[in-house]
């Protein structure tokens, strides 16, 4: 019988079957073959970035004047309207270009301001280096709430996945914007930059240090493991790259950095995910890259006995192999901290309280802005035509399919069946559990698989299964894997209730979603050639929507009974949306209305219904979010067949 422990079970034996056939490169000529399929992957995984960099319209806010250094409070601009907070740290006595170090902070409370990361800043800027410190996207000033501690993970940092944007991508592009802006400053030498970070800082090192070879030093703290030692543990959106275990483990995208120097530092009280023990299996792959090149001396790796930290001893590492490698001085042992005063985290605000402008964009606004070009060809492409609609919903499909990470084949395991109680094995490694509700009265032939995503219980709570199995209906409940009695431990971060099932999930290329269509697909097998009603209560109505496009020869009707309307979002998504319904890419097939319209001219009944926002909505709001439903429908001379309704109660007559 599946448990907490199944899903959890099944994500680890999936990732290392993806990965049990990895070697390391035994020649120059392999790597670089295999460092091109890398990269391209990389930088699909991580989403569209512009095709031209826009102007950095760079702005200087305030000056501070330091004894040796002084501190420039900056803006600079990273795509079209979206704004880098930063501070650049500037020698006094500086005769010559000097090297740079970009900082790029973790999950500090204060961001870019806070004192762990201005400790790094400090040191540095006293050694003689440029030091340019930034806030990551919709963090620290960034954030829609400046505050300590202030998150742009869970429901805030997801809102980018359905569009195919991800924290990750947006992250690594503003770093690249980050050096773009160091190779305007006249006191830089553009051919000695390096970079370093702790944490999600240090994340963003490897991946900014792996893409931008501009980067000649690369320094990740407290961040280096292994991918699959994600899937033990929990991580910030920003940390998630979609699928990446489907073409690499973390060695070799650390073997990107190859020959360039490359400092990984470790914490042995770290979590496990950031553990040494993880970190040398990764460094081991990476090691062997280095060997190829003949520079085995560039790479190396510092372990401190330490938490989770970017502490003194570890920025003395650092400063020692920046020195070396960016100065071409000493033989890269620790230096010592010069003495610092770290600055008030107002003193380095770019704007006083309350006063950032009202359109600074946060990654909700660019979400909502890149599903709108998306969707733009709802309005813009002809589809007065059931040939034109047909052709485009096969493309549709396609792309659907491809987001959701496709299906895998479907189990020929038999079905056990134990009183009400009917066992199935949807793929090798999940079985789940569908609860079966006979009609009360005379049986009309009819069935309905009722879906919560809070589980089966909720969904035999709901009154419509009585109100069904007294009309002669059968009612079939199943469990989806990861929800309910299923549903791992722990997982809930954030107001995300799945964030960790669903993070998980993205790590194989599998989202959640996609897995739960899995499980409808063989209940619906199941029960063929039986005609089947598909009602989806709450969240479970954005999975019904994927199902009428994917699943619909096995379906007679659908129903939605108080599901949410749409993905797109411009305000983070509210407390208890669930993560695994967001799969990277998908409104690249189209919204919740356009899926739905894909089951045209068969039963659809929609009764109830939230804006993404929250809001319920009336009568008018629905028929104005399924309009172009409507209108598909109508294609169909269907009008009928597709119902709106407030009025749960009218479900069974309706049906």
């Amino acid at each position: 019988m599946p448990d907490a422990t199944t899903y959890d079970r099944f994500i680890e034996q999936q990732a290392a079957a993806l990965r049990a056939r990895d070697t390391s490169p035994t020649s120059r000529e392999q790597w670089a073959t295999r460092r091109r399929a890398l990269r391209e992957s990389l930088l699909a995984a991580i989403g569209p970035m512009p095709d031209k960099p826009c102007p950095l319209e760079p702005e200087l806010v305030g000056t501070l004047k330091r004894d040796g250094y002084r501190i420039e409070k900056l803006l600079f601009q990273s795509r079209p309207e979206v704004w880098i907070t930063s501070s650049l740290y500037l020698p006094q006595e500086q005769k010559d270009k000097a090297p740079a170090v970009l900082v790029v902070h973790g999950h500090w409370p204060y961001a870019r301001r806070d004192p762990v990361v201005q400790a790094r800043c400090l040191g540095l800027v006293k050694l003689g280096f440029v030091v340019l410190a930034i806030d990551a996207f919709s963090a620290g000033e960034r954030h829609p709430t400046i505050s300590r501690g202030s998150y742009h993970g869970a429901l805030l940092g997801s809102t980018l996945w359905p569009t195919g944007l991800t924290l990750l991508g947006l992250q690594v592009y503003d770093n690249r914007r980050a050096v773009d802006y160091l190779l305007t400053r006249p006191e830089v030498d553009g051919n000695r930059l390096g970079i370093t970070g702790a944490s999600g800082g240090g994340n963003q090192s490897m991946y900014a240090g792996a893409l931008d070879e501009r980067l000649a030093a690369v320094v990740p703290v407290c961040s280096v493991g292994r991918y699959q030692a994600y899937l033990k543990a929990a991580c910030c959106v920003c940390e998630v790259l979609p699928g990446a275990l489907r073409f690499t483990e973390e060695g070799d995208v650390l073997g990107l950095v190859a020959p360039r120097a490359l400092l990984v530092i470790n914490a042995t009280k770290d979590a496990f995910q950031f553990s040494v023990g993880e970190a040398k299996k990764s460094l081991e792959r990476t090691r062997a890259i280095y060997k190829l090149f003949n520079e085995e001396e560039r790479l190396q790796h510092g372990i401190f006995e330490s938490p989770h930290d970017y502490n003194q001893a570890m920025r003395e590492a650092m400063y020692g192999f920046m020195t070396r490698w960016l100065k071409g001085e000493g033989n890269g042992s620790p230096i010592p901290e010069p003495k610092h005063q770290i600055e008030p985290v107002e003193e380095l605000a770019c704007w006083p309280p309350g006063k950032r402008p009202a359109s600074f964009l946060f990654a909700p606004d660019l979400a909502a802005r890149e599903a709108n070009r998306l969707l733009a060809w709802q309005t813009t492409k002809p589809l007065d035509h059931r040939s034109a609609w047909e052709a485009h919903t096969v493309v549709m499909r396609a792309k659907l399919e491809e987001a959701l990470g496709g299906l895998p084949p479907a189990s020929d395991s038999k079905a056990r069946q134990q009183d009400d109680q009917i066992t199935l094995q949807p793929e090798l490694g999940i079985e789940i559990v569908s609860h079966v509700r006979e009609a009360t009265t005379k049986a009309n032939g009819a069935t309905a698989v009722v879906v919560h995503l809070d589980g089966a219980a909720k969904a035999l709570a709901q009154p419509l299964v009585n109100q069904l199995t007294m009309q002669g209906w059968a009612v079939v409940v199943p469990e989806l894997r990861a929800t309910g009695t299923a549903a791992p431990k722990n997982d809930a971060i954030a107001g995300a209730p799945d964030h960790n099932s669903a993070e998980h999930g993205l790590w194989i290329g599998r989202p959640l979603i996609g897995q739960w269509l899995a499980d409808l697909r063989a209940v619906l097998q199941q029960l063929a050639p039986r005609p089947v009603t598909l009602i989806g209560v709450g969240q479970a109505g954005l999975l019904v929507g994927c199902a009428a496009a994917l699943l619909a020869d096995r379906l007679r009707g659908l129903v939605l009974l108080d599901s949410p309307t749409s993905w797109v979002t411009s305000t983070a998504y509210p407390s208890g949306t669930r993560m695994g319904l967001l799969a990277p890419g998908l409104l690249r097939a189209g919204d919740l209305p356009h899926l739905l319209a894909s089951f045209a001219p068969n039963k659809l009944l929609v009764v109830g219904g939230f804006a993404t926002t929250g809001k319920k909505l009336d009568l008018r709001g629905l028929e104005s979010a399924f309009a172009f439903t409507r209108k598909i429908y109508r294609l169909y001379d269907a009008d009928k067949a597709f119902r709106l309704s407030t009025e749960a109660s009218q479900i069974v007559e309706e049906l």
